[in-house]
């Protein structure tokens, strides 16, 4: 079966850096677009970034345009998201998921199973 398996969250500080793993297994991962996800406490759930799969294109919220970056590994099977100048508001649980809706207007479509998350909080 498919799974999507996020890691590397943790615990920094204002202005610091994290990067994120999005590992698959049971398919192919450079066959679909692969979307980044975030949930803050009480609030929805945001598409943050997105990288297509016929061209690598990608695609970031206004809220972390400039500060992260979104790359695939295909060898490894692997999305990254590279998280730099984090902010308070960056704090939330993060997901990866084949996202179907990949442009410069949506971060959407998703389907399969979503998993547990990275945690990631920034916090002085």
């Amino acid at each position: 079966h498919l799974q999507l398996v996020e890691s590397g969250g943790g615990l920094v500080q204002p202005g610091g850096s994290l990067r994120l793993s999005c590992t698959a297994s049971g398919f192919t991962l450079d066959y679909y677009p692969i979307g980044w996800f975030r949930q803050a406490p009480g609030k929805e759930r945001e598409g943050v970034s997105c990288i297509n799969s016929s061209n690598d294109s990608t695609n970031y919220a206004d809220s972390v345009k400039g500060r992260f970056t979104i790359s695939r590994d295909n060898a490894k099977n692997t999305v990254y998201l590279q998280m730099d100048s984090l902010k308070p508001e960056d704090t939330a649980i993060y997901y990866c998921v084949i996202t179907r809706f990949c442009t410069k207007t949506t971060i959407g479509g998703a389907f399969g199973s979503w998993g547990q998350g990275t945690q990631v909080t920034v916090s002085s």
